[in-house]
């Protein structure tokens, strides 16, 4: 028996879901519940370092870098997640933040046992993604020592990159090779060991924290408004109007026509209604204002 992983909290059992099996369904219900409640106070002991978490991907994403995600089952998982929701929410390139699992796609589908354990495919990712000083990698591991993860986030050292670890116990493994390490407490899980439950949850959490402060520092939001997104269907177009008619005051039909003439681009439709510019000034405006909606508002009142 592996004495590191038996002394994680994650692995440990619960006591407040120990006779969870001779629950009625509604008990059961409230018992997972009340489990729940307790990952945001965990994820909140860890505001600190999840700033310092965000600070380093801004950066890095400001001077051009990447923000890359890795790791096996359910935290490989919900890092591919968080990186797809990227280009559709802010706008940016689906090469800015990427996610990837151990095993490779067919693992987002299907349990593909044994990858989190090979180093040697942790390394070979990191070459294979070519990692720099400017690119900033986010390994995911509840229990803190998955070999692929670890692997994996000492090449990034090596290559000069930065190493940020997310995982769901206390002094693992990870603190030994990140440059900052998040590590919400949640406990034991509802289910001994199940860490897709409260780890996943958590993990969740912080990822959103840090794609969506990151895509605020870079001005991607405007009040707490997603004007970078990429209208692809209906419900995007919907959404655009909305935005813009909440931003500057028009009419359905004044947002509807000045989302054309700014090519779909919603963002640059606002700007164009509130500083009565085309759309050629109202991108310059935003290259001027590296995409800063509010400074290139500003600026424009200015003139």
């Amino acid at each position: 028996m592996d004495a590191y992983l038996a002394g994680l909290a994650t692995e440990s059992i619960s006591e407040n879901t120990r006779d969870i099996d001779l629950c009625s369904t509604r008990e059961m219900v409230e018992m997972m519940n009340r489990e729940d409640a307790r990952v945001a106070e965990a994820v909140h002991a860890e505001c600190d370092h999840i700033a310092q978490a965000v600070d380093l991907i801004y950066g890095c994403l400001r001077r051009g870098g990447r923000l890359i995600y890795l790791g096996a089952g359910t935290s490989g998982r919900l890092g591919v997640l968080d990186a797809s929701e990227c280009p559709p929410t802010f706008g940016v390139e689906p090469t800015m933040v990427q996610g990837f699992i151990a095993g490779g796609d067919r693992a987002l589908r299907h349990a593909v046992e044994g990858c989190e354990d090979s180093a040697e495919d942790g390394e070979a990712l990191i070459d294979e993604l070519a990692v720099g000083e400017n690119d900033v990698v986010v390994g995911i591991t509840a229990s803190g020592s998955a070999a692929y993860v670890l692997a994996a986030l000492r090449r990034v050292k090596a290559r000069g990159g930065v190493a940020i670890g997310l995982c769901t116990n206390a002094h693992t493994r990870l603190e030994e090779v990140c440059d900052v390490t998040v590590a919400p407490l949640v406990g034991p899980e509802v289910i001994t060991g199940s860490t897709r439950l409260k780890s996943g949850t958590a993990q969740k959490m912080v990822l959103n924290m840090f794609t969506t402060c990151a895509m605020i520092k870079l001005g991607k939001v405007y009040g707490n408004l997603m004007v970078d997104l990429r209208a692809t269907n209906k419900k995007l177009v919907d959404r655009s109007k909305r935005l813009i008619i909440h931003a500057t005051g028009a009419t359905p039909e004044e947002a509807a026509r000045v989302l054309k003439e700014a090519g779909g681009h919603t963002k640059l439709a606002i700007l164009m209604r509130k500083a009565g510019c085309d759309a050629a000034r109202g991108r310059e405006l935003l290259d001027d204002c590296e995409g800063r909606l509010r400074e290139a508002i500003e600026k424009a009142k200015g003139e």
